[in-house]
């Protein structure tokens, strides 16, 4: 994949510079100022789903995820923000389904730890159990252990991974 040209480069890490301070707009505004060919380059469309996840408009994103999973199939980056989008917009077996399809293919923390949120919001509780427990095995267990405790999504596994 190429990079960017340095002027596009700048706009395009200015707009994470504003994302970092929680200023979308400001970002998006800096995403508009590439040049209109390379705005569906990989990078940009990346800063742009990020933009559109802290706007919460979740259509978007999910198509922006969606298209990023398709142009970069070798990347787990799309599919996971493409399942979290449409977990987002309350279609968790819809998200669940995108990386039970390719979970063989990456299978990093962030996807198994994924996949636990989603089984478990399908009320797949020993499965979300199995995946949780891959994630920790990945990631180790001080950190993912952590998370699953304050994630509302794993509430129903809280008082096992208290055990784990």
């Amino acid at each position: 994949m190429k990079n960017l040209p340095l002027q596009d480069q700048r706009y395009l890490d200015a707009a994470e510079g504003w994302l970092g301070l929680g200023d979308y707009l400001a970002a998006n505004e800096e995403l508009e100022q590439i040049t209109p060919q390379l705005r569906a380059h990989p990078f940009v469309l990346e800063v742009r789903y990020k933009i559109y996840a802290k706007a919460k408009k979740w259509d978007g994103a999910v198509e922006i995820a969606r298209t990023l999973s398709e142009m970069l199939p070798n990347n787990s980056w799309g599919y996971i923000h493409f399942a979290y989008a449409l977990h987002a917009l309350k279609r968790t077996k819809e998200a669940y389904e995108v990386l039970i399809l390719v979970k063989d293919k990456f299978s990093n923390s962030t996807m198994l730890y994924n996949l636990a949120c989603y089984s478990c919001k399908l009320n797949q509780l020993k499965e979300s159990m199995s995946w949780l427990e891959k994630a920790i095995d990945l990631a180790g267990k001080r950190d993912i252990r952590l998370m699953a405790l304050d994630d509302p999504d794993l509430e129903p596994l809280w008082n096992q991974i208290g055990e784990i």
